[in-house]
């Protein structure tokens, strides 16, 4: 065999093929998928605000202090869409950089998500059909989302690689649950009807089917235990990077 044919299957080796690159990218396009049309209808709302449309009826509650709603819409934009990206094991893995960068716009905007979230439901009236129950959770999980965020940083400045992912999963897993709650309402609506208690528990049982998922994808894929007792797994070993 000729140096040139073993060149070439060395080199076929490394590269990886179609299957490869695109593995990884199936959940987090789910994710952005799931995140559409409340971003949609965030923009819908942001155009009223501005005057330019009004496929959307004008809500008087915003009319008076919109900052906290339009840093919400735009911090949800940025951080469902950029969160997700950075979920992908191999832009991760190549751009180790480029990681490290988004890692600090994601972290700073989730900020921002979590914290307008809590400016509006301190600021703005109830919305009607929504009781004390939804107001108690939004407080709850706005507060959860931020608490992720900073153990999910202080994680990997320790240089704990695993425990940093799963508090960032977790926070994304909390900002998304406007999306699954479309079907938790949607669902509870036809079985148990709407209004008061039973829309609250609606909303509630997104927050809760996303958290539960994103439990489950953190002990799916947590690395192997070593064999060294006390010994941490290695960026390479769990395919990420800070």
């Amino acid at each position: 065999m000729t140096d040139d044919v073993v060149g070439r299957r060395r080199i076929a080796r490394r590269r990886p093929g179609r299957r490869a690159r695109s593995a990884g990218w199936g959940g987090p396009v789910a994710m952005i998928a799931l995140s559409a049309v409340p971003l949609a209808a965030g923009a819908l709302r942001l155009a009223q605000l501005g005057g330019v449309t009004q496929v959307v009826p004008a809500d008087r509650r915003f009319a008076d202090a919109p900052a906290p709603l339009v840093l919400h819409i735009v911090g949800a934009a940025v951080y469902a869409v950029v969160g997700a990206l950075q979920l992908v094991p191999g832009p991760r893995r190549r751009h180790p950089a480029w990681h490290r960068r988004a890692g600090r716009v994601v972290t700073g905007v989730g900020v921002l998500v979590a914290g307008s979230a809590l400016w509006m439901t301190l600021l703005y009236a109830a919305k009607p059909g929504t009781g004390a129950l939804l107001y108690v959770l939004r407080l709850a999980f706005g507060s959860a989302m931020v608490a992720c965020l900073v153990l999910g940083i202080t994680a990997i400045r320790r240089g704990d690689v695993p425990h940093h992912r799963a508090w960032m999963i977790r926070a994304y897993a909390i900002a998304l649950a406007a999306g699954t709650q479309m079907f938790t309402e949607g669902i509870g609506g036809a079985l148990f009807g709407t209004g008061g208690v039973k829309g609250d528990l609606a909303k509630a049982a997104g927050w809760v089917i996303n958290l539960a998922v994103a439990e489950w994808v953190i002990r799916r894929s947590a690395p192997a235990p070593t064999a060294r007792r006390g010994r941490r797994p290695s960026v390479a070993a769990t395919g990420l990077s800070s």
